[in-house]
C-alpha cells in the first residue's frame, strides 16, 4: 500500500525525528511504499497568499478560496502545492506526525492544510442543495484512504484525561481528526499519543517503539473513529444540525460520533500510551 507521512518538527534528532525514522523503517519493512513530506527540511512556506497562483493578475483583489478554485481549477497552482495533491491522491494511508504545540498542530503544518486543501479539491467539492450539502463529512476528494495521527506532548497523560486540566485529548484534537481528516472523506483511526516526552529515556523509547510498530501493523485493519458520516441521515440539511431524535439534549463535540456508548457520551479510547 501506499503511505504519506508528513512530518513537523525543525529537529531531525529530536524524538518526533527518531519515531518519524521508525515509522518509515516499518512501514518500509511491512511491504508498504512510502513517501515523507519532511515540512521543515522542504521549507514549506506556510502562509497561503496571492503567489499561490502562477496567473496572478497585478493589482487584482486576493481572494482566498476563489483565486484558490481558479488556480486548482486552471492548472496554475504553485508547483509544491500541486506536488503535495500528487501525494495525496497517491496514498492510501496518510500519517500526520508532529508536537503538540499550543494545543494544536504546528503552524508549518497548518500552513501545509490551508495551502494544500485547496478549493475544489478538498472543499467545495459535490452538490450543494437543500438536499445535500456537497461531498464533506465521510464523502469527497480523500474518501476511501485512511488517516492517522502520531502527536507528542510534555504533558502528563492524567493532564488530557476526561477531568484534565487542559481539557481531554479527544476534544483538543477533534478539530483535526473530524474537521481536516474527516471533512475532505479519510477514515480516521485513534491517534498515537506520546506523553511526557521529557521523560523519554532508551527504554521507554524502546517501549514507545514496539506500542507504536503495532499500531503502524494494523494501519489497514484497524476500526476508524465512528464519525457520523454528513449525508448518511444523521443531519438535518442544509441546517446540519444532528436530527433531534438522535441523543436527544446532549451537545458537545462527542455526539458527532457514533456507536461508543452514546447514553453516557464517554470519552473516546484514543490508542493512548501511558507515560
Amino acid at each position: 500500500m501506499n503511505i504519506l507521512l508528513v512530518h513537523a518538527h525543525p529537529e531531525p534528532r529530536s524524538l518526533n525525528g527518531s519515531l518519524k525514522d521508525f515509522a518509515v523503517s516499518r512501514l518500509k519493512g511491512a511491504g508498504h511504499s512510502v513517501q515523507v513530506s519532511d515540512l521543515y527540511a522542504m521549507q514549506w512556506k506556510a502562509s497561503l497568499d496571492a503567489d499561490d497562483s502562477t496567473q496572478r493578475r497585478p493589482g487584482a483583489r486576493f481572494d482566498p478560496s476563489l483565486d484558490s478554485k481558479h488556480a486548482f481549477e486552471n492548472g496554475c497552482q504553485s508547483e509544491d502545492i500541486a506536488r503535495e495533491q500528487e501525494k495525496l491522491l497517491w496514498a492510501d494511508a496518510v500519517i500526520l506526525q508532529f508536537p503538540l504545540w499550543w494545543y494544536s498542530m504546528p503552524a508549518i503544518l497548518k500552513g501545509w492544510v490551508d495551502r494544500v486543501y485547496a478549493y475544489g479539491f478538498a472543499y467545495g467539492v459535490g452538490e450543494h442543495s437543500d438536499n445535500r450539502w456537497g461531498d464533506r463529512f465521510g464523502e469527497g476528494t480523500l474518501a476511501g484512504k485512511r488517516a492517522m495521527l502520531i502527536v507528542t506532548t510534555g504533558g502528563w497523560e492524567s493532564h488530557y484525561g476526561p477531568r484534565g486540566i487542559n481539557g481531554p485529548i479527544d476534544d483538543i484534537l477533534f478539530p483535526i481528526q473530524h474537521g481536516i481528516l474527516f471533512y475532505p472523506g479519510f477514515e480516521v483511526l485513534p491517534p498515537f499519543m506520546v506523553y511526557r516526552t521529557g521523560r523519554t529515556d532508551e527504554d521507554r523509547f524502546a517501549g514507545i517503539c514496539d506500542a507504536l510498530g503495532q499500531r503502524l501493523d494494523t494501519l489497514f485493519t484497524a476500526e476508524p473513529i465512528p464519525f457520523r458520516p454528513q449525508n448518511a441521515g444523521d443531519y438535518e440539511i442544509p441546517a446540519l444540525t444532528l436530527r433531534s431524535d438522535i441523543l436527544p439534549g446532549q451537545t458537545g463535540l462527542a455526539v458527532h460520533v457514533a456507536d461508543r456508548g452514546e447514553e453516557n457520551l464517554p470519552q473516546l479510547h484514543a490508542g493512548q500510551l501511558a507515560a
